[in-house]
């Protein structure tokens, strides 16, 4: 225990030294700091009226001191390693199955192509039962995630459940190494259209684009959008090098810039790209973040592509990892990043907290306005503003609880059983007939809900009955709340076309995995239809990039 504290003490030091300008000037109040700590934590640890656990003791200590610092700072304990690897190589030893916990049961929600959970026989809508023998109902998600996942080549055994079937069926595989793709698909989007999404920035990101754009341009793609949706970023020379694919070799991408030296470094291209004339839209919204920020501010600075989507996170700044002692890990912000016209578009000031500890957005007057190369005015300090500007549709709660509660999953399980013929993904729809099926299946469920309006109108009642006007204005409440309970009644119609799409995407998936449920929502993506549009118009495509 004694050496564990006090490798955690030197992980302190180490952070804390980073914190002062000058260390040297600082020593005494780094070690005075320190030994307060040891002999607080020694104190509690002795005296408290309860028996505490040192390691979440100390681990509630190191998250609220990082946690000062802005969220992407994080400690990262030995048992947490390998899911921080997977998230940054995007590969670890399993069979190539996703999982997700609907209620009490661990079902089956997607196989990856290609790998062994596919080749052997596992099926989306299976519900595991049992890993190695072991019944999942007596683990933790936690838990049942780690037996899944293990050392390449070692074997592992799935007892399912499988709707349809009246006994478990047990399964064997070999565990092999997966590689999670960053482009989960490429294809025509239109006749001449080509479309890349890409969902993460790890290992190999650039070389996946790369050789999607080649067999595109192969396909007969005269122009691209380029996917940035929900992309949380990654590796920073990823970005870079995606951006090489479209710009030239020598031009700069991004620089960084941190309190120690060795941190500010400027990135460019360095090899010679694909295809410097191809029109490029890049599509991104609120969830776009840090290298794909860097990725579209960057196109978007030389007018090489048009964003378009909403204002992208706003994340602009660069994290590094570090070994600790007892194989844990430190994920720290070292730098500031600029892309080539010097925009920062980090939107939050973690710098500058407010007394009460809350961290505020950049205020517009302090907002810096920088020059395209043809010109065109951009800023910083709050994301990528796009050029052509869409209203992204927010799922109705209805259908969030829906999903939420597996019932469009399921439903979607049962009416593939019965339909042994694969779908067309583009021109596959829900007949009015199919959806009045899916109705009568619902009658018995049990999907209570809040929405929207119902939480403003109890927000409204109490502040009614604060100012004492509830007695006057009952009989309206009581009116509105009512003829809401009756809407209610009928919202699986009113909002029918939002869940049809989404009971698509599962159907579609069942015969042809994420890229199937990928496709089948293109006819009801209007960022996609903008970017054909625009992409089709030459002339209206140069004169929003400023092209003479």
């Amino acid at each position: 225990m004694k050496k564990k504290l006090f490798g955690l003490i030197a992980i302190t030091a180490i952070i804390l030294a980073f914190s002062f300008s000058n260390p040297t000037e600082r020593y005494f109040e780094i070690a005075k700091n320190l030994d307060i700590f040891a002999t607080l934590f020694k104190e509690v640890n002795a005296l408290y009226v309860d028996e505490v656990n040192p390691n979440k003791l100390v681990r509630t200590g190191i998250d609220a001191m990082l946690g000062s610092l802005d969220p992407y700072t994080n400690y990262i304990p030995e048992d947490e390693v390998e899911d921080f690897r997977t998230m940054n190589t995007g590969q670890y030893g399993g069979i190539g199955a996703v999982t997700r916990e609907i209620g009490n049961r661990t079902i089956i929600t997607m196989l990856m192509e290609g790998y062994g959970a596919q080749k052997g026989g596992l099926k989306i809508g299976d519900e595991v039962l049992k890993i190695d023998n072991i019944e999942l109902s007596k683990l933790s998600r936690e838990e049942s995630s780690q037996l899944m996942k293990g050392q390449v080549g070692t074997p592992v055994s799935l007892t399912i459940k499988r709707v349809g079937e009246s006994q478990p069926i047990k399964l064997d595989f070999k565990r092999e190494k997966i590689k999670l793709s960053n482009v989960p698909y490429f294809g025509m989007v239109g006749k001449d259209v080509a479309l890349i999404q890409l969902s993460d920035f790890t290992p190999d990101a650039a070389k996946e684009v790369k050789s999607a754009l080649i067999i595109l341009k192969d396909q007969g793609a005269k122009s691209v959008i380029l996917d940035l949706r929900g992309n949380p970023g990654g590796l920073l020379i990823e970005a870079v090098n995606i951006t090489n694919i479209f710009l030239p070799k020598g031009k700069m991408v991004v620089s960084t810039k941190g309190k120690i030296p060795e941190n500010n470094l400027n990135y460019e291209t360095l090899n010679n790209p694909i295809d410097t004339e191809i029109p490029v839209a890049v599509l991104i919204n609120r969830n776009s973040a840090s290298a794909s920020e860097i990725v579209a501010g960057t196109l978007q600075d030389y007018d090489r592509g048009l964003i378009i989507g909403e204002k992208s996170y706003g994340k602009g700044l660069v994290q590094v990892s570090r070994q600790l002692s007892y194989n844990s890990q430190l994920k720290i912000t070292t730098a500031k990043y600029y892309t080539p016209t010097g925009r920062c578009i980090q939107v939050l000031d973690y710098g500058h907290r407010r007394e009460d500890g809350s961290v505020g957005s950049i205020p517009d007057s302090l907002k810096k306005a920088f020059k395209t190369t043809n010109g065109r005015k951009v800023f910083d300090g709050g994301g990528i503003d796009p050029d052509i500007k869409t209203e992204a549709l927010e799922a109705h709660a209805l259908t969030q609880v829906l999903f939420e509660k597996g019932y469009l999953f399921d439903y979607a399980t049962q009416y593939t059983l019965k339909r042994n013929t694969p779908v067309d993904i583009k021109s596959f729809q829900i007949t009015d007939e199919d959806y009045q099926q899916f109705v009568i299946w619902m009658k018995d469920k049990n999907y209570n809900y809040k929405s929207y309006m119902e939480y403003e109108l109890q927000q409204f009642t109490e502040e009614v009955k604060k100012e004492k006007y509830f007695m006057e204005l009952k009989t309206q409440l009581d009116q509105i709340n009512s003829r809401i309970a009756e809407s209610k009644k009928n919202e699986l119609m009113l909002y029918k076309d939002e869940i049809k799409i989404v009971l698509e995407e599962e159907i579609v998936s069942r015969y042809y995995l994420e890229r199937g449920a990928i496709e089948s929502g293109f006819k009801y993506d209007n960022d996609v239809k903008k970017a054909v549009e625009l992409l089709h118009s030459n002339d209206q495509y140069k004169k929003l990039l400023g092209i003479q």
